[in-house]
Order: C-alpha cells, then structure tokens, then sequence
C-alpha cells in the first residue's frame, strides 16, 4: 500500500476538515486551524515514493497536492478589482506593552485608513492614544481595552459585553461615504492549548456566538467587523459569524494573510468581515512591534 493510504487521508483531511471530531479537545478546531500547513506532508510523500521508484505512489502524493491547491490557491493569487475602494479600515491588536501609543500612532497613521481599530490597549495609555491620534483620527470611541478611531462622525456608541472576563467589543456608527456603517471592533477571548483541556476554545467560541446574534439583529444594513478573533476562519468555532458576514480576504486577498505571531505569522487571527460592503483591496501591514500583524482592506459600498 506504501504511501497510498496516507496520502488518501491527508487528500480527504485537506478536502473536508469538517470530518475530524471536536471532541476529545476541540480536535477539530485545531485540525482547522493548522489546516494550510497539513500541505507540508506532500513533499515527505512525494520523497518517499521517489525512493521507492514507485509511479502509482507518486501519483497517490501529488492528490493531496491538487487538493490543496484547489483549497488554498485562490487565496494565494486573489482577485483583480478595478473598483476604487471609497474608505479603508485597519485592524490592529497592539499587544499590550510591547508597543508605545507614539510608535502605534505614527505607523497608524501613515497607513491612511479612514477607520481604525485598535484592540488590547493598555487601559493606562488610552489618553495617550487618543492625544496622538487627534489630528488625524477626530472622532473617536474607547471602551475598555478597545477603541475606535475614525475622520469620519461616530455615533450610537454602544460597548457590547459577549460574556467573558472584559467586554469584547465595541459598536459604533459612522458616516462612512455611501451611507452610514456599522462598525464593531473585537477582541475575542484568547485560545490555549493545554493539556488538561486540549484546545481551549470554549470561551472564544460563546462569545463569537453572542457576537453573531449580535450581528444578525443589527439593522445597519453596511457593516465592518474589524478584530481579533483568535481564530482562523477555517475554524468551525467561527462559523457562524462566517455565515453572517463576508471576509474582506475572499473577496480581495492575496497571499497567505497570516497575522500571527507578527515575527513570523503562521495563522491569521485578525480579520475584517463586511455586510453590504465590497472589498477592493485587502494587505497584511509589516510588523509594527505589536504580536499581531495589522490589516487593512479598501471597501465600497454594493451597488
């Protein structure tokens, strides 16, 4: 059988994750959630076929190659959009005390985004934020560790408590070109792998789902969900915000679009999702200090 039926399963794993159970561990998650880097098998298949001068077992290892590629090739090569994005937004979890509210700022601001969330910051150091982002950024909401900044008017403020140890978002209104939008910035509970209790993801994934319930009452008919998810959209505890919105990196991604950790990113954690919205363009910013990699996405309205 050789490499036959290894390479069948990682072809299937690749194909439909949805196979593996969550239990016991969050299985499944974490299965999701590493899923692109499963492709690293083929290469030690494909190795090991041409050491046994096998065609049949070449052939078995280069299936779960063309299923990742059908999987994950679009993402890689994204989508040309000749559209003008009307404003940008930008997401960034800024890591505590790893980064300084100056260096935050001057590198926020020479992104040029017209909205920016920024999550994680040190309640201590959220008037320095504020004072250093004024010119730029006139309006502005905070609540806890969670702000949103914006040169556009916010209005129904709204700090949103989705379970959990610290309020984990923040809703506020803007009159964004095109009509007013919704905007939340988030912060979803943080995920550990433990031994006692696997993939620990069952705070995180409550709190996605008040926050999808949240979402699919919202009357706004545009939207922005900009944040920290601490999750893959892959990751079935995410699914049901995916059903209500849209990712920004489907509609204009290009690349991998990992995000964390920001040295060497391996997952993308950090997410804007839109409703009534068209993303033109989508970038993962270089690191800025923080853990996290920043993001920015170019939208329009639809139609």
């Amino acid at each position: 059988m050789g490499a036959l039926v290894p390479a069948g399963l990682l072809a299937a794993l690749l194909a439909f994750p949805g196979i593996v159970p969550d239990t016991p561990g969050h299985l499944g998650s974490l299965t999701e959630t590493a899923l692109p880097w499963l492709g690293l098998a083929v290469p030690f298949l494909l190795l090991r076929a041409a050491l046994r001068r096998s065609p049949t077992q070449v052939a078995a290892a280069l299936v779960p190659a063309v299923v990742w590629a059908a999987v994950f090739g679009p993402g890689l090569f994204g989508q040309q959009h000749p559209e003008r994005a009307q404003f940008h937004v930008l997401t960034l979890n800024v890591g505590g005390e790893r980064t300084t509210p100056g260096d935050v700022a001057r590198e926020v601001i020479a992104a040029d985004a017209d909205v920016v969330a920024l999550e994680k910051v040190p309640t201590g150091a959220v008037k320095e934020y504020e004072r250093r982002l004024a010119a730029a950024y006139p309006h502005h909401a905070t609540a806890n560790t969670l702000g949103l900044w914006s040169r556009y008017p916010l209005h129904d403020v709204e700090p949103l408590d989705l379970g959990g140890a610290w309020p984990h978002a923040i809703r506020a209104v803007a009159r964004t070109p095109g009509g007013d939008t919704a905007l939340y910035a988030v912060r979803l509970p943080s995920v550990r792998v433990t031994a006692r209790q696997g993939f620990a993801v069952a705070d995180r994934d409550a709190s996605a789902a008040a926050l999808r319930d949240r979402v699919a009452h919202d009357p706004a008919a545009r939207l922005v969900l900009l944040g920290d998810l601490n999750g893959s959209l892959r990751d079935r505890g995410l699914a049901p915000l995916t059903r209500e919105l849209s990712p920004v990196r489907d509609q204009a991604g290009r690349g991998p679009g990992f995000t964390w950790p920001a040295a060497f990113p391996l997952v993308r954690i950090d997410h804007v999702l839109v409703r009534g919205l068209t993303a033109t363009d989508v970038t993962v910013r270089p690191d800025l200090g923080s853990d996290h990699r920043p993001v920015l996405a170019g939208l329009r309205g639809d139609g």
